[in-house]
């Protein structure tokens, strides 16, 4: 995540539905009040310091690979007004902490990275013995009819110079392989499971805003002053498939991977 230029408060005007999921994620952590807690992908902050807000007797450390999104969370949700929470400037795949959390929370972001054997062995290891992981991510098939449109568009526009050598950017999981990985990382599984959902937007400009603040490996391809022109694209293309509807919203339809495991009480 951290090698493309996140415009931090773009994004924060543009997750909501990121939010909201968080949201439906956190009631499923059951959490007593004074746990440690690891929040991978904090991104702007705002579901990270929910989550300490929950924490009265503990603490959370959020970590993100993007400065500008560590920035913007420390100036929102300072250790003077949330002295239970920090961020960290930290990559998924490269874990590093002197203390151990009780769980292991994260929400819409681990699917930016393809390897997710580095994640989550490095996960196990600052995971106390019999602590929990709830992670939720794109899992196989997420937001498809966008994939669709966007290749459609590079194969059969002017936009193809610009992506010769690109491969799919995501790490887009499906139940059997991802029950794999965490096998293979010493979990004990108790659930891997996707779940169908429907993005909503507010229009045009709500579906642009969300393809400009998050769809960065394919925007990112192009000059900067060509951007805008691709997004314009993708979204009538997109539209012709799944008009708004009678209030005006866009929708997408996501496939989460939705995770749940723990470490082992003997590790």
């Amino acid at each position: 995540m951290g090698t493309y230029s996140w415009d931090s408060k773009d994004y924060a005007k543009h997750s909501r539905a990121q939010q909201k999921w968080a949201r439906e994620l956190i009631d499923k952590l059951k959490l007593n009040g004074d746990e440690a807690l690891l929040d991978i992908g904090s991104g702007d902050g705002k579901v990270t310091a929910e989550i300490a807000g929950l924490l009265p007797r503990g603490r959370v450390v959020g970590v993100d690979s993007a400065l500008s999104m560590v920035q913007l969370a420390r100036s929102r949700y300072s250790r003077a007004t949330h002295p239970n929470l920090s961020f960290e400037l930290m990559d998924a795949a490269e874990l590093n902490f002197k203390e151990r959390f009780d769980l292991v929370f994260s929400n819409a972001a681990l699917h930016w990275l393809k390897d997710h054997g580095p994640v989550l062995d490095g996960i196990y290891a600052f995971l106390r013995p019999g602590g929990r992981i709830l992670l939720q991510m794109g899992g196989e098939g997420n937001a498809r009819l966008v994939v669709e449109t966007i290749e459609t568009l590079i194969d059969q526009t002017g936009w193809h110079g610009y992506f010769e050598d690109f491969s799919f950017p995501y790490g887009f999981f499906g139940v059997a392989a991802y029950r794999a990985l965490l096998r293979g990382s010493s979990f004990t599984v108790d659930r891997v499971e996707c779940i169908s959902k429907d993005m909503e937007h507010d229009g045009v400009e709500g579906l642009k805003g969300w393809l400009r603040t998050t769809w960065l490996p394919y925007t990112e391809r192009l000059p900067a002053q060509k951007r805008d022109a691709f997004i314009d694209s993708v979204v009538q293309h997109y539209l012709q498939k799944v008009p708004l509807d009678a209030a005006g919203k866009a929708h997408v339809a996501m496939v989460r991977l939705e995770v749940e495991a723990r470490k082992p009480e003997q590790a």
